[in-house]
């Protein structure tokens, strides 16, 4: 594959990332600073491959060294160099790694629905609190039993089997 080509991979790789989705199912600190560290370095690398990579090397002008040096060195070098072999490179490594990325990536948008349904369940709660905060002075027994009713019922089945905690 051509440096060109490396470097065409690379913006596409970059693109087809959803960094601010991933950003998102993000709870800690901790994990906000290692995805942090691996978008840059995913930066400085995509960077290098689309700078240093990108570009095709300019041929060498064999006549003009030809006239500086002479032609039996030169053509003795480009002999030497036109009988390298450069491997082409032989991707091994994304077909082994491509489906555990994706089914991490799978495993991530289920964690993010998880995730965000737990985030709404504690919202409503944190509004029930700060109501319940607010009304916890003038409440009575009878309005707070009304919105835990699980907690009524323990309370009379301990009064009805006599039995006042000691």
């Amino acid at each position: 594959m051509s440096g060109k080509k490396v470097a065409d991979v690379a913006v596409k790789a970059g693109r087809a990332i959803d960094w601010d989705g991933m950003a998102k199912v993000l709870v800690s600190d901790e994990a906000r600073k290692e995805f942090a560290t691996l978008r840059r370095t995913f930066e400085d690398v995509n960077h290098q491959l689309q700078t240093k990579y990108s570009q095709e090397p300019q041929p060498i002008d064999w006549e003009y060294y030809r006239k500086g040096i002479g032609s039996k060195v030169v053509d003795m070098y480009k002999q030497a160099y036109d009988s390298i072999e450069i491997p082409k490179y032989v991707d091994t490594v994304t077909p082994e790694y491509k489906p555990k990325f994706d089914a991490l990536v799978v495993e991530l948008k289920e964690a993010e629905k998880t995730s965000l349904k737990e985030s709404e369940r504690i919202e409503k709660e944190i509004v029930e609190l700060k109501e319940m905060k607010k009304k916890i002075s003038t409440m009575t027994a009878d309005e707070y039993f009304e919105k835990h009713p699980e907690l009524k019922k323990k309370f009379d089945d301990e009064i009805r089997n006599d039995y006042w905690g000691y």
